[in-house]
């Protein structure tokens, strides 16, 4: 079979440092937003190694830079107000962006603090990439309050470079036919991993663009570079084969949401968004080999109300065909005739190992059915592409499975 395309995506918080302290001061009564002024996040000022960790696009519009001491900083702009970074913050700052992540991929790499890469291969369900770039974009700003920049590519170096471009708050994608004019025209020096040290010897090359590089002869750049000649070649025509690393680890909760591209108002069509939710994270449970106790739903209305129920299940489950129905009798209590649902989410928590189960006085042969049928699906689903099958209408015991076309 051939391999499938990755699905990356690259998340950066803007100004992390600034803006998580702006957040806490907000959150403790503060008025002013330091994100407003001209403002750094630094070290001791009383020391002369007190240097600048990030600074606020006032204070970079007045020249400075992420890295000089605070002496030079307000050289440069005198009115420069300076902040305490709190790192014990910015992990719970940077966690809460994790455990948002999480709800639409296993697979996360933190490349730092603020950076994450995400791989979204498996768990694009019927969206697109660049949609869920652009959900995980406003569910940022509005349930975090920080703004990011995410990167969207078939490798991580294309996303990484990608959400690099304007700042902030922006989704960029970088595909491969986008390089000649996304790319090769930028400086060498803004190439990923190219080091000071090495500049020099690309400007006596005269590269001066990634373009420049990315047209020298492969063998000439390893036999005056080695290793990292060759690095340098691939990166600069996009070429990166590196995996996105990720811990291994069981989740507490399994969940997903969509904002939806036009407002709904008709329950059939919310239910018919549940389903698709309730099959990924079903999916995802069966991959971990676990059970869920308890469903949620989440609804917001175009007005950015938020509602949601949960409800216990009689017996934990991994089935689709119980979660979906528990999913409607939640949306059955919450749905309201005549209003616009912007945003549906689908959350199952109280996760248990499926061997730490004891078998149900309940259960029956349905159930085993069930579990039969969902697991075909699945390995239908990996093998063909998720997008390839899906059920047709309402989950009863009886389901039909239909092909897609093409």
């Amino acid at each position: 079979m051939e391999k499938k395309q990755r699905q990356i995506l690259h998340i950066d918080v803007n100004n992390a440092f600034l803006s998580w302290t702006a957040i806490d001061r907000l959150a403790q009564g503060e008025k002013v937003d330091i994100r407003e002024i001209e403002a750094v996040i630094g070290g001791d000022e009383s020391k002369r190694s007190g240097i600048v960790l990030a600074k606020s696009m006032k204070a970079k519009k007045k020249g400075v830079s992420t890295g000089e001491t605070l002496y030079q900083a307000r050289l440069k702009c005198p009115n420069l107000q300076v902040f305490k970074g709190e790192y014990k913050s910015y992990k719970k700052h940077s966690n809460d962006l994790y455990q948002m992540l999480s709800q639409y991929t296993d697979k996360i790499e933190r490349f730092s603090i603020d950076e994450c890469f995400l791989d979204m291969t498996e768990y694009l369900g019927y969206s697109t990439l660049l949609d869920k770039a652009f959900e995980i974009n406003k569910r940022v700003k509005n349930e975090l309050g920080f703004t990011v920049n995410i990167g969207v590519a078939h490798n991580k170096l294309l996303a990484k470079m990608a959400s690099d471009f304007t700042k902030p708050d922006r989704v960029h994608t970088l595909f491969e036919e986008e390089i000649p004019t996304k790319m090769w025209t930028l400086p060498v020096s803004e190439l990923f991993m190219i080091g000071k040290r090495t500049l020099p010897k690309l400007y006596n090359m005269k590269i001066k663009t990634i373009g420049d590089l990315a047209k020298q002869n492969k063998q000439d750049m390893i036999k005056k570079f080695g290793k990292h000649g060759l690095m340098m070649w691939e990166y600069s025509n996009g070429i990166d084969n590196s995996e996105v690393h990720y811990w291994e680890e069981k989740p507490k909760g399994i969940g997903n949401s969509v904002t939806l591209p036009i407002d709904l108002v008709e329950k059939e069509k919310i239910e018919r968004v549940l389903l698709t939710l309730t099959e990924q994270v079903t999916y995802r449970l069966r991959k971990y080999n676990m059970y869920a106790n308890v469903v949620n739903v989440q609804l917001r209305t175009k007005d950015f109300k938020d509602y949601s129920h949960q409800k216990k299940l009689m017996n934990a489950t991994s089935n689709t065909r119980d979660v979906y129905q528990t999913a409607k009798e939640l949306l059955e209590e919450m749905y309201k005739p005549g209003t616009f649902i912007r945003l549906v989410g689908l959350r199952v928590d109280n996760l248990v190992d499926k061997d730490e189960v004891q078998l149900s006085l309940f259960s029956n042969e349905d159930d085993e059915k069930q579990e039969k049928l969902d697991e075909v699906v699945d390995k239908l689903k990996e093998k063909y592409g998720y997008n390839s099958i899906t059920r047709a209408g309402k989950l009863h015991s009886e389901e039909v499975i239909k092909f897609k076309d093409g």
